[in-house]
Formats: C-alpha cells, structure tokens, sequence
C-alpha cells in the first residue's frame, strides 16, 4: 500500500511500475479521478487536479502508453522512411515528426531506404505492417505503378515532388515556385548569368526538374537569357557533387555571377571550389541553396536558401496519419502543399 497523502516518501518505496491504484492511495482519491486527472478530462476541479498531480510527481507515474494504444488496436508506432539520413534535410525532418508524433503520444521508426526503388517498394508494401500503425514515406525511385494495388491496408502518406496517381495524401512544396523566387532574388542583386547546378536526366516530376523548370520560367519572365552551358548535371545530392559540379563548370570556361543549386550541400560543395579558384562569394558569384539546413548557417560565409517548413511537413503527415486512423480520411487521397520562404543571408548579401 501506498504511504498516507503527504507524508515523506523514501525512493526504495517506490515501486518498480507505479500504477494507476497506487496514485489513487497515495493521493486519497478514486482511480477513475486518478484517469480522468491522467487523461486531461476537463470536469475536474483545479483543486483535485493538484492533489493528484502531486501524488503523481511524487510516485513517478507515467502513463503506459502501450497498454492505453492497444485498448485501441493500435501498437503506438509510426514508420518514417527517407532516403538517407546522413542527408541533414532529412535529419531534421525525422526531428520534426518525431515531435509531431509525440503530441499524440505516438513513437516514430525511422527505416533507412538510401533512396533505391526495390526497398521503397518493400517498405509501402507493408513489410513491417505488424508493428506499425502508419507509414510516411520519403520516396526517390518509386514509381506510381508501384502503389497499385497495394495490398497492405497501414495508413500511408508520401512526402516530395513525385507526383503519384494513387489514393493516399501527398505533401510536397511547390518547387518551381520556390526556384521563381531563388532565382528572382538573384536577379533582384543584379546577376543576369545565373547556372543551376543540380540537372538530372530522370523523371520530369522529380525535384531537380521542377526546379530546373522554375530557373527557366523566371528567366524567361525576366527577359534574360538561359544558356544550356550554364546547366550543370549532378550525379548525386551531397557536397563533392557540388564541388564537382562547380569545378566542371569553372573548368569548361563559363563563369557564372551567380549560383542557383538544387540543395544546400551542393551549395556548399560549390562554396568551398570557388574559394578555392579566388572567387569571392557573393562579389564574384552569389550562392543560393534549397532546404535551409543547419550547415548553411555556420559557413564562414552563410547561405541564402529556399526553407520548406518542415515543421508543418511534420504535422501535416502525421495529422494525415491520425485521421486515417480514426477513420476520418477522405478516399482518394490529397494533395497538400507546404509553405516555404526565402532566407537572405551572406551568400548572396554580403556582410553588414
């Protein structure tokens, strides 16, 4: 038995699992008063409301979020799959949903797909359905005949720019949107030879073309010209290939004023070849990334970025998840969009 409310408590008293009936002796009430104290119900006076919440804090009660999510035929857990979380947009967006999901008091698993299709596949299909409640799904390669007929009933949402025929909710930014307004800021500062370093030769509906269609739309808008020799292919999405990218480019006799590139870390990777030739960014060439990651802030020169909210990406793929859950989702699927801003910074401004 629990010792009397208000009494001293010695640690080795406390039991290895308090329950919700030790909370209810030791604060003197009933254990229902303990659950809707637990549960947040509002019909409890403050003063009970402390009375119990003191007994709580005293005994180290935590809620057993397993046993209250199984009540519910669910296990508590979500699935979170991206392509590479040594990626640092990637990091941070996990970091996002997994406090998305706490709020609801839901685990997150992060799964590891390095962005190849076979995996991807494996991972939509279901193969962890058993432990999980909800899939969100980063996707490189998947394609949309690979959601056909998808058999595995776990609520799913895709996040990114691929665009899928399938009924299941779809959050993405608007990319050529977010390229207009990069690419407009550099000319706002003056620079008319802008490269994109970032071209791929995949599918039309991916990132790098989206944004390589915004290069060319606000140009085009502007009146300026859009060499293809300022177009560079990357093989890749980290640093060496924007050192590469840029080195190819400086090497091949183009010399751009600015730099538009598909993340920050080819930004990056750029940076640092331009310092490397005795460019001066921005007098020479200005920079803007895509992403807004944590890197970009601490550079000896700080990068002006395109930053999707990820935070609302989180909430938005989680808050599908739940309405799924509850069954409260339209069929078909949705396509929600996110917002995104444009971060000055030294890159392309200057030091004040």
């Amino acid at each position: 038995m629990a010792p009397p409310f208000g009494a001293p408590i010695d640690a080795e008293e406390i039991p290895l699992r308090v329950s919700l009936k030790d909370v209810a002796e030791r604060a003197g009430v009933s254990i229902k008063t303990v659950s809707n104290v637990v549960n947040n119900y509002p019909h409890v006076t403050p003063g009970m409301r402390a009375r119990v919440q003191e007994a709580i804090d005293e005994l180290g009660y935590r809620p057993n979020l397993t046993a209250r999510h199984l009540r519910k035929g669910r296990t508590g857990i979500i699935a979170l799959a991206v392509p590479e979380l040594g990626n640092p947009y990637f990091a941070e967006l996990a970091g996002a949903v997994i406090d998305a999901a706490a709020e609801h008091e839901f685990t997150v698993l992060l799964d590891h797909t390095r962005g190849r299709r076979e995996q991807e596949v494996l991972v939509s299909q279901g193969f962890r359905a058993r432990v999980i409640d909800g899939l969100i799904l980063s996707p490189l390669e998947l394609e949309a005949e690979d959601l056909q007929g998808r058999s595995d009933d776990v609520p799913l949402v895709l996040l990114g720019e691929r665009e899928y025929d399938a009924p299941h909710d779809h959050i993405a930014i608007d990319n050529v949107a977010a390229a207009r307004a990069a690419v407009r800021h550099l000319l706002g500062r003056g620079r008319t030879r802008i490269a994109y370093l970032g071209a791929r030769t995949d599918s039309a509906n991916r990132p790098a073309h989206l944004r390589l269609v915004g290069w060319r739309q606000e140009l085009a808008a502007a009146g300026v010209p859009a060499p293809d020799d300022l177009v560079v292919p990357v093989g890749g999405w980290d640093r060496d290939d924007g050192a590469r990218a840029m080195a190819e480019l400086l090497d091949s006799g183009v010399r751009p004023d600015a730099v538009f590139a598909l993340n920050d870390l080819i930004a990056i990777g750029a940076m640092r070849v331009l310092h490397e030739r005795g460019l001066r960014v921005p007098w020479d060439v200005a920079v803007v990334g895509f992403d807004d990651i944590a890197e970009g802030r601490f550079g000896a020169v700080s990068l002006t970025t395109i930053a999707p909210d990820k935070q609302a990406i989180a909430r938005m793929a989680v808050g599908s998840l739940l309405r799924s859950l509850a069954g409260r989702e339209e069929p078909g699927g949705r396509e929600l969009t996110a917002e995104f801003r444009l971060v000055e910074r030294e890159s392309t401004l200057g030091r004040r």
